[in-house]
């Protein structure tokens, strides 16, 4: 399962970034007091009131405020790489559709990188009729083979009005609307046992040296610390990207997101060598590097918090969205807590990305299918259900079935235009998105050897230059 990661920016462009230094220094001081914002937040949210970290959710009792067309006898087919719960929930959001149109809508289950996925299917001429895309890289991908097409001015309008521009920028290509963000995600979190936190005495973190200590005192009380799913390329990718922006800061963070700088840069070689502090500690990883590898992301959620107060691990690094994988007799914001990702610079890191609906065969009812995504009555079924957050400005806070992701959906919207997206995501396909190849595989092999620096920066650098053609 593909996750999706944006954090405190100027606007982003895929063609080139025109905000200029006082945009630039503006961006980063909003990423500042969003990010304390969010720390403040998190530390003060509660559970649920059913405990868990979901809910029932009512698709009965959906607002009507989006006009759809008649589209009884129409067939259409939607391709996502979702699966558990998250496609059971995105099912819901397809089912009130078709209640309202008449339509019927096939999901269809994809592989990564879907953008190859899709490849096949039209080689073959049977493309989905929409697609879920989790990289704006994936999108242009998409727009330059001739595979995708324009949103019509039905999907616009919801766009305009649901919407921040900088949301709606990311979806396009060339200056015309492609994708509709339907799904967004804050990957710089990280959630942690509090019962096991409450039996060693350990704090929550606020900046990387106190999270090393409190490792360590978790540790100390015979409790490994961090749980990794570093069997899917992606939750590494994360790591490093929290990592280097509050590292690094945000104009070399846009500047290596387009390969204007090298990975060989110092920038890069300082980061990794901050992440060798957690990696290079196997005893402070659940089964170690070779265990880490093993293990999925639900998984490395799941392992956290179950066996009582002597789980695999103690924390893990992990979006909003891991509250799917989160058991329900933990209760949110009690059993199950969460604290910002702790800042390595100046600033703490707000990462974050999202999946796009893409249409691949026009008609009126993948324009339908996508101005319906691009509406709050849909993104309020699935965000009634928990694990979701989306860039829809104009879901009901209220939807969210418990505080801590009320606060977390309040946190991205309120940044408004000012975010960042998740970094291998705006990166080409074949460098930041595919299993077993590019970054991903390449910091797979980092966490296996984490003294390896200067040889990592020189595979990620030729990797990087091939991908991006410079």
């Amino acid at each position: 399962m593909r996750m999706t990661s944006s954090t405190i920016r100027t606007r982003w462009s895929p063609k080139r970034d025109t905000a200029t230094p006082q945009h630039r220094r503006a961006a980063k001081a909003a990423a500042a007091v969003a990010a304390g914002a969010l720390a403040l937040s998190l530390s003060a949210c509660g559970g649920s009131d059913d405990g868990s970290g979901g809910s029932t959710g009512d698709t009965d009792d959906t607002a009507n405020n989006v006009t759809l067309p008649n589209l009884d006898g129409t067939s259409l087919e939607v391709a996502a790489v979702w699966t558990g719960t998250e496609q059971a929930n995105f099912k819901k959001v397809l089912q009130e559709f078709e209640k309202r149109t008449g339509a019927k809508v096939t999901f269809v289950p994809a592989q990564d990188p879907i953008i190859n996925f899709i490849g096949s299917k039209v080689a073959g001429g049977q493309p989905p009729d929409v697609a879920m895309l989790p990289q704006p890289g994936a999108i242009k991908q998409a727009v330059d083979k001739g595979w995708a097409k324009p949103l019509g001015s039905e999907a616009v309008k919801e766009l305009g009005e649901n919407y921040s521009q900088g949301w709606q920028d990311i979806g396009k290509v060339g200056g015309k609307p492609y994708g509709v963000y339907y799904k967004a995600a804050n990957k710089s979190l990280i959630w942690y046992n509090n019962q096991v936190f409450e039996n060693a005495g350990a704090s929550e973190p606020e900046t990387w040296p106190d999270l090393l200590n409190t490792a360590q005192t978790v540790f100390d009380s015979g409790v490994t610390p961090f749980s990794i799913g570093g069997a899917e390329g992606w939750t590494l990718t994360d790591w490093f990207e929290n990592v280097y922006l509050s590292q690094a800061g945000p104009e070399k963070y846009d500047q290596l997101a387009k390969h204007e700088i090298k990975w060989t840069d110092p920038s890069v070689k300082d980061a990794l060598t901050t992440l060798a502090q957690v990696w290079g500690k196997p005893d402070w990883i659940a089964g170690g590097a070779n265990g880490a590898l093993q293990t999925d992301f639900p998984a490395s959620v799941t392992q956290v918090f179950t066996g009582g107060d002597q789980p695999k691990a103690a924390m893990v690094a992990a979006g909003d969205f891991a509250q799917v994988n989160i058991p329900s007799s933990m209760k949110i914001g009690t059993d199950a807590k969460v604290f910002p990702f702790p800042a390595v610079g100046d600033n703490g890191p707000v990462v974050s990305g999202g999946d796009a609906a893409v249409i691949l065969e026009d008609s009126k009812g993948s324009q339908a299918l996508a101005t319906w995504l691009a509406s709050p009555d849909a993104a309020s079924i699935q965000a009634k259900l928990g694990g979701y957050l989306s860039p829809n400005k104009n879901v009901p806070n209220s939807d969210y079935p418990n505080a801590v992701q009320q606060k977390i959906a309040k946190a991205l919207i309120d940044a408004g235009d000012d975010f960042r997206f998740d970094m291998s995501d705006q990166a080409p396909q074949a460098f930041g998105g595919t299993p077993g190849k590019g970054e991903w595989k390449i910091l797979q092999d980092f966490l296996k050897n984490p003294k390896d620096i200067a040889g990592t920066q020189a595979k990620l650098e030729a990797e990087a230059a091939a991908a991006y053609g410079n």
